[in-house]
């Protein structure tokens, strides 16, 4: 027994990196295990109920699971956990979410092969009302519009339903992918077909690593008509470009709903922000929805969906449905919600794996600490709590590191990111470089980044507007001022913008400027712990130092 996996009683497993056949291990749980982190030499997985009822409906039963446990572990598994993970799997099942073919579409029924259980959801005070007549003891019926809340609803008191009620076929419209000198990359390729096999689901790459490809590839393998929804304006632009240079769409087919434009064509991409504005306590574009008979709806940056669009997409389970994310982090702690309306992770890829693949960059990341001045920071110690984090992001003693770090990569192409409008603006009065924030038109963004892409400029100061689907391949240095609070996802987001392979092979840098003996060093040290995780290890030096950085 000399397996490269320790199986412990707390759910987590460790997987030995370097082992020979760590491979073959990481393949033998990645259906049932979450990756938490994955540094240099260890990663560590988690067994959770969703994971293993994930499992369950991607076609793997408990003794897959076991099996897999006992043949790669290093040390024999604890009984318990193996006892635990069975039952566990056997929830899943016992009820089953059928269509209703006797009678009209819009019912589905709700069958279990556990009366006792039937009998326990249906006092739920949650669960009651999304049901309707009870034809049998064993049968409820359901209104097919209710079909995604009772899924949620369900998972929350830990009996899953088997949706069996399949998906409509959606309005027919063939595209095909262009091979002229290009094909899907291997782990897009298995990224696209582990989707389709499982019907609905999301698929987690690292940023840079062609996520925009996958959902291509889904919509060829769909070849319906296709929501695709967005962040802003300027990703679905990138979105249109990116599928007029790969498939056989031409600009007629494809349509953008935005807050500048309303089209509704074959190939539909809508931002988030359209589809969620209110009118008079209503959301007038949501009908977009039926607008058309879609067959796929792709979704984005998937971890970032709003409350509206969650509730929308809960009325959206007849339709194929694929999540896109560099990470499912979420601050708010509703990824068991992203899994239960969209699906299950259907492929995922430690960020480190597709590095060394050659498909994304190399990254150094280093943390350069200031100092406050006495005076500022008696001002920072008095200052109401509310207030520190915006005082300490915007030290002053921040703008000489930004100048000396412009200077050092100079003639690279770099982005200085921040959170706070006004530090950005002395910054870029001071770099004598352009400013991009949210108040910048859709047009003079297109504009910047084109201008950023070709090297006309090569120094950009941005807003967190530039966090997410921003396709600037030829960024190779970011310096981040300031950022929202602890977020991780942010984190991994900003680091993204950089990780596109450089046709030299050189390494991406990414700086963060942190005010020490501050919350700004506390949220610091929260944000990087994605990074950690996936791998990245943080260089931290002092700024006075900063000129004797050795170059990595």
């Amino acid at each position: 027994m000399n397996g490269p996996l320790i199986v412990q009683s707390d759910k987590t497993l460790l997987l030995e990196v370097d082992h020979p056949d760590a491979q073959e291990a990481r393949r033998a749980v990645a259906p049932f295990a979450e990756l938490e982190r994955a540094p240099e030499h260890v990663h560590t997985y988690r067994i959770t109920p969703l994971g293993l009822w994930n499992a369950r409906a991607a076609g793997h039963d408990a003794e897959q699971v076991v099996d897999a446990l006992v043949t790669h572990s290093r040390y024999p598994v604890p009984n318990a956990l193996l006892l635990d993970i069975a039952e566990t799997m056997d929830r899943y099942g016992r009820l089953t979410l059928e269509k209703d073919d006797s009678t009209e579409p819009s019912r589905l029924l709700l069958r279990t092969t556990d009366r006792a259980v039937l009998e326990e959801i249906l006092r739920h005070k949650k669960i009651k009302p999304l049901t309707g007549d009870r034809l049998d003891p064993d049968t409820v019926v359901v209104h097919s519009s209710e079909r995604g809340h009772l899924k949620q609803e369900l998972i929350k008191v830990g009996w899953p339903a088997e949706d069996l009620a399949g998906y409509v076929d959606g309005e027919k419209h063939p595209i095909d992918l262009f091979q002229d000198g290009w094909a899907l990359r291997p782990y897009q390729e298995q990224a696209v077909n582990g989707f389709w096999d499982g019907g609905s689901g999301v698929v987690v790459l690292p940023c840079g690593a062609g996520k925009t490809l996958v959902g291509a590839g889904a919509m060829a393998k769909s070849g319906t008509t296709t929501l695709i929804l967005v962040t802003n304006t300027v990703s679905a632009r990138q979105w249109r470009d990116e599928l007029l240079a790969r498939t056989s769409l031409t600009e007629d087919e494809i349509g953008e709903y935005s807050g500048s434009r309303k089209e509704i064509r074959p190939v539909t991409i809508a931002t988030y922000q359209v589809l969620t504005t209110r009118r008079g306590g209503v959301y007038k574009h949501l009908d977009l929805l039926d607008a058309r008979d879609w067959g796929l709806i792709v979704y984005d940056e998937v971890h970032l969906l709003p409350a509206p669009i969650f509730r929308m997409t809960a009325d959206l389970q007849a339709r194929r449905r694929l999540g896109l994310t560099a990470t499912l982090v979420r601050e708010d702690g509703r990824e068991s919600e992203v899994f239960t309306l969209i699906g299950p992770k259907r492929y995922d890829a430690p960020w480190k794996d597709i590095e060394a693949q050659g498909y994304i960059a190399p990254a150094d990341c280093v943390e350069v600490r200031v100092t406050l001045s006495d005076a500022m920071r008696m001002t920072y110690a008095v200052a109401e709590p509310d207030e520190r984090y915006r005082f300490a992001s915007c030290a002053p003693a921040k703008d000489k590191v930004v100048d000396q770090l412009v200077e050092r990569h100079r003639g690279q192409q770099t982005l200085v990111i921040g959170q706070y409008l006004d530090q950005l603006a002395t910054l870029s009065e001071r770099l004598d470089a352009p400013l991009i924030t949210g108040e910048t038109t859709v047009a003079e963004r297109q504009k910047l980044f084109a201008a950023f892409r070709t090297g006309e400029i090569n120094l950009l100061v941005v807003s967190k507007v530039a966090n997410f689907s921003i396709d600037l391949p030829e960024a190779s240095v970011a310096i981040q001022v300031s950022g929202t609070f602890g977020s991780r996802q942010e984190e991994a987001q900003r680091l993204g913008r950089v990780l596109r392979p450089k046709g030299d092979g050189r390494t991406a840098h990414f700086y963060t400027i942190v005010s020490r003996d501050t919350v700004d060093a506390e949220f610091a040290a929260h944000r990087q712990r994605f990074l950690a995780e996936q791998g990245y290890a943080y260089r931290i030096v002092d700024a006075e130092e900063l000129g004797t950085l050795d170059p990595v």
